[in-house]
């Protein structure tokens, strides 16, 4: 793919390019990250791109003052950052104890949540873009190490911590049993309904940490920030491996996913080729992911 790359523009395969590439991806392959715990597990949850959006204009609400469609709070910014990542939290747990407890259709339920925070953003923001943020908000975007930024550091070890959670720990074992096979899983004693509930509640927090570097790399929060992502996430989360049944697939699948579509999209607007196209080219590389996976698989998907 970089070669093509290359060939089909020079400034492809620069290191700007490529640091640009990475820098773009860096907010998405974290609700990546946390999609693909929560598919790992055997659930869905469609509402994490809204958490994008709504968890950092809830910080920055409590932080701006009224003049600037502020709460009026005027929190400092080191607890609206925090505010962030509760907020985050708690759509997660909220989503957890309708599907865990509640027994309700991981779906609809948070297909539910999906519209119901896309309304609360638009309405808590009148529909403006919040401005006049304080530097802690940008840090993540335009601090950087070894000229990249920090983002995509964070996101890199976020995705590092959760490997290595996942392969060599016990909740990472339990993670996949309850994925495989619920019931079997909670007949080995492992306390299924504990474990499910605190992969919705980090899915949500991550997706959160996803929402302050979106914020950073935009320089703002729009009312519509993190729309239509969820698409793209599970593009990247089929097209690295990871199961739509659950128990399968890993995290280095997974963030190669985001990356191969972050460089098929770069590639794509170097083409000058429009972005409603690039939606349908990711719709077909869904189906083909899926296609393929169901070949290689031979199982069939429910």
């Amino acid at each position: 793919m970089l070669v093509l790359g290359s060939v089909l523009n020079d400034a492809f395969f620069t290191e700007a390019n490529l640091i640009s590439i990475l820098s773009a991806s860096a907010a998405m392959s974290m609700v990546v990250l946390a999609e693909s715990l929560v598919l790992i597990s055997g659930k869905f949850d469609l509402s994490l791109e809204s958490v994008v959006g709504i968890a950092p204009a809830v910080g920055a609400l409590l932080l701006l003052p009224v003049a600037q469609s502020g709460f009026g709070t005027e929190f400092p910014a080191w607890l609206a950052i925090l505010a962030i990542l509760v907020v985050g939290a708690a759509i997660g747990a909220f989503n957890g104890i309708l599907v865990v407890k509640l027994k309700l259709n991981a779906f609809i339920v948070t297909l539910a949540m999906l519209i119901i925070m896309r309304g609360l953003l638009v309405g808590a923001t009148k529909g403006k873009t919040l401005f006049g943020l304080p530097d802690a908000f940008f840090a993540l975007a335009t601090t950087t190490f070894l000229k990249v930024p920090m983002s995509v550091w964070v996101a890199g070890a976020c995705y590092l911590v959760a490997g290595l959670l996942l392969k060599y720990h016990r909740w990472g074992r339990s993670l996949y049993a309850i994925g495989g096979n619920r019931e079997a899983a909670r007949a080995a004693g492992i306390r299924v309904d504990r474990v499910m509930l605190g992969v919705f509640v980090l899915a949500g927090a991550l997706a959160a940490v996803g929402g302050i570097m979106q914020t950073g790399y935009v320089g703002a929060i729009g009312a519509n920030q993190g729309n239509n992502w969820i698409f793209t996430v599970f593009a990247a989360a089929v097209i690295g491996g990871i199961s739509l049944d659950g128990g399968k697939g890993s995290l280095l699948g997974a963030l190669t996913g985001i990356l191969l579509l972050g460089v098929v999209k770069n590639m794509l607007t170097m083409a000058q080729v429009q972005s409603f196209w690039i939606d349908a080219i990711y719709g077909g590389i869904i189906l083909l992911a899926l296609i393929i996976a169901r070949l290689t698989s031979g199982r069939a998907q429910d």
